[in-house]
């Protein structure tokens, strides 16, 4: 893939950085979760944040199997209905790989809203899926956060892609 001028050659990502950083995340879901808000709609989803920017970046390494993994495990520790997180962080997963190529020809910022919509669709199906197994509308605060998530992007692009970034290296006669 030819790379836009001025962006920076990337190292490859260390799989076991990018399940650690996947297991963190579900860990501070866990915890927002037991938190004062306790599953307050209008949190974001850091788990889906984390999942779609490794799906986008690494679609061989963290595709729809392992969003799959991740949404049963996210079900089984918030006691929802079985295969609900299953099918929506799927369908984020999904989503990812259709986008990744034209996501990444982006600024990080244009990206953010770039993967609004899919942050949106996620949440939407999941509004779906608990209202027809017979839950209560949550309230309008549930719009809000696809737009925390949106907004989180940026952060995380940062974090997690600082351990692939080349320590500049000047030399006149390397090309890269």
């Amino acid at each position: 893939m030819i790379m836009p001028r001025g962006q920076q050659l990337l190292l490859p990502a260390n799989p076991v950085f990018v399940f650690l950083s996947l297991a963190f995340a579900m860990l501070l879901d866990m915890v927002f979760n037991m938190s004062l808000t306790g599953n307050a709609t209008w949190m974001p989803d850091c788990l889906a944040v984390v999942m779609l920017f490794w799906c986008v970046h690494q679609p061989r390494m963290v595709s729809i199997g392992v969003a799959f993994l991740f949404g049963v495990m996210t079900d089984v520790h918030q006691a929802a209905l079985l295969g609900e997180h299953a099918l929506t962080f799927t369908a984020l997963g999904f989503l990812a790989v259709i986008v990744h190529r034209r996501l990444l020809w982006f600024s990080v910022p244009s990206q953010a809203m770039q993967v609004f919509p899919i942050f949106f669709a996620v949440h939407a199906l999941e509004l779906v899926m608990r209202m027809m197994s017979g839950a209560s509308f949550p309230g309008w605060s549930i719009i809000l956060a696809p737009l925390f998530e949106a907004l989180l992007w940026p952060i995380v692009s940062v974090i997690l892609l600082a351990p692939q970034r080349r320590a500049p290296d000047p030399d006149d006669t390397r090309p890269l």
